[in-house]
């Protein structure tokens, strides 16, 4: 049971703020019944809820993917800074998505929002090892040695082990990197960690999502069901994707 109000704020029909108005009003009807009060608390698994006739069904579960710009922290509120929510469309901010993960304020690229619970934890869950893919630019060249190390598991200036992860470079000063967890900083601290600081990071693909020619700054709905976590064949990944 749940407060009627919260519910339909959930169901993406309007905010908490105008939905009082619009029960006040008599436009919501439960089993039948004109309802005016927001807190009355109803079952969205028994209870036919209807507003201006319409049956309003349980909340619509979506993923989003943002065009992530730099300067954005990845969070739902923060006092200081921007926030990628801000950049959210009020129809989705409404549905309650959050940022799955998150990307540092200075990292561009591809961010996945949901307000899928189980979506989220499965992306995120150290068992399923989700592969994200980054371009990077940096300083110096990447080379063979380099890729062995990323394959063997990077060791961090702290000590800490990184998963073995793919190094792919694209010439001097520029790479792709695959990695399947997510440490702090962790692309920045395994290329820091080789003697190539990134001057640049872009995250261009999450599973099986290509950030593609999304606009900087924009917001696309995709199904739920096009993230999967394939082996990552990182050339093939990055055929796909547009660098600067």
């Amino acid at each position: 049971m749940q407060r009627l109000d919260k519910l339909l704020s959930e169901a993406g029909v309007a905010s908490r703020r105008e939905l009082k108005a619009i029960i006040r009003a008599g436009r919501v009807q439960v089993n039948g019944k004109t309802v005016r009060d927001p807190e009355q608390k109803v079952d969205e698994t028994a209870d036919e809820i209807m507003l201006d006739g319409a049956v309003v069904g349980k909340k619509r579960m979506v993923l989003l993917m943002l065009h992530k710009p730099a300067g954005y922290v990845t969070s739902t509120d923060d006092p200081r800074d921007q926030t990628v929510m801000e950049l959210i469309p009020e129809e989705y901010r409404r549905l309650g998505v959050v940022p799955i993960g998150r990307l540092d304020k200075d990292t561009e690229g591809l961010l996945l929002l949901t307000n899928d619970g189980a979506v989220n934890h499965n992306l995120l869950s150290p068992r399923r090892h989700v592969w994200k893919l980054y371009y990077a630019s940096h300083e110096g060249l990447a080379g063979e040695a380099d890729m062995a190390a990323f394959e063997a598991g990077i060791t961090l200036e702290n000590g800490e082990t990184c998963l073995p992860a793919k190094l792919h470079p694209l010439g001097s000063g520029r790479s792709l990197i695959a990695i399947r967890e997510g440490k702090y900083h962790q692309v920045r601290r395994m290329m820091a960690a080789r003697g190539m600081p990134v001057t640049y990071l872009k995250r261009v693909a999450f599973g099986g999502l290509t950030l593609g020619e999304l606009p900087l700054g924009a917001v696309k709905e995709v199904a739920l069901e096009t993230v999967q976590s394939p082996p990552c064949d990182i050339a093939q990944a990055g055929s796909r994707c547009f660098f600067p």
